[in-house]
């Protein structure tokens, strides 16, 4: 008998206007595995982890997290089974106000309602497994560099040991080799994890190293799915174009358009 995907979209639509963003998407990842979403700016990466995450209502279509619907739900249920996932987001996404520790353990304290002490315990080993020391507990986000805060907030989604982590753009703003860093804490991480990961990215060889399996997404559906060792042979017309770069291709950018 074949296990029930961890996380399940049936035939998703969202449209802002006329503007149609999610077109009939549909996407399977199963426990354990690891999927990047990729695709241009526009083509409705973010639209779709917003939807996952309840952010915003679809039109139409199913999600499932676990077998179990996220569309509909009252708010209660929805952020009861939002409770075994993390999240990194872009730019961090810090808060500007709190500690490095208790940016790590905001989720532990606000969401599980552990004692502080016992979050901050865990915080400042979640900070070691992302490589970074104790002596930055007590510091601000902004006394840390931009590759440093990318760590505080992989550290602050994986603090509670989630089953699933969604990571937005992860290698965003980051150099080359901060951006190797960071692709190598994610797959280490969430491999010590045993976590079922979900990444929307459009850097090409950050989902190369990370992925089990990448989509490419265009005008809201998913063109092309298959194993990450196989992107660069995989013959898809839209693939080639947006492994390559180029302006000619069945990808249409709507800034050429007269």
């Amino acid at each position: 008998m074949t296990a029930s995907p961890k996380i399940e979209l049936k035939n998703v639509c969202k449209s802002f206007g006329s503007k149609v963003v999610l077109d009939n998407l549909n996407l399977s990842i199963a426990a354990g595995e690891s999927v990047v979403v990729i695709g241009g700016s526009g083509t409705g990466k973010s639209v779709m982890l917003k939807c996952i995450l309840g952010l915003l209502a679809p039109e139409s279509g199913e999600i499932f997290i676990d077998g179990q619907p996220m569309i509909g739900q009252p708010s209660q249920v929805r952020e009861k089974i939002l409770l075994k996932t993390g999240m990194l987001f872009q730019y961090a996404a810090l808060f500007d106000s709190l500690t490095i520790w208790e940016n790590v353990a905001f989720g532990l304290i606000q969401a599980h309602g552990m004692k502080r002490r016992k979050a901050r315990e865990i915080a400042i080993q979640k900070l070691s497994l992302v490589g970074l020391g104790p002596d930055l507990a007590d510091k601000t986000p902004a006394e840390l560099s931009i590759g440093m805060q990318k760590r505080v907030g992989l550290a602050r989604a994986i603090a509670a040991d989630p089953e699933i982590i969604f990571f937005d753009e992860p290698t965003t703003g980051l150099d080359p080799i901060m951006g190797d860093v960071i692709d190598n804490l994610i797959r280490d991480c969430t491999k010590a994890l045993g976590a079922t990961t979900l990444t929307i990215s459009h850097d090409m060889e950050s989902a190369q190293k990370i992925a089990d399996r990448i989509a490419l997404l265009y005008k809201g559906s998913v063109v092309w799915s298959g194993p990450a060792t196989e992107i660069e042979t995989s013959g898809n017309p839209y693939v080639e174009q947006f492994v390559r770069g180029d302006v000619d291709g069945p990808i249409e950018l709507d800034i050429l358009k007269p």
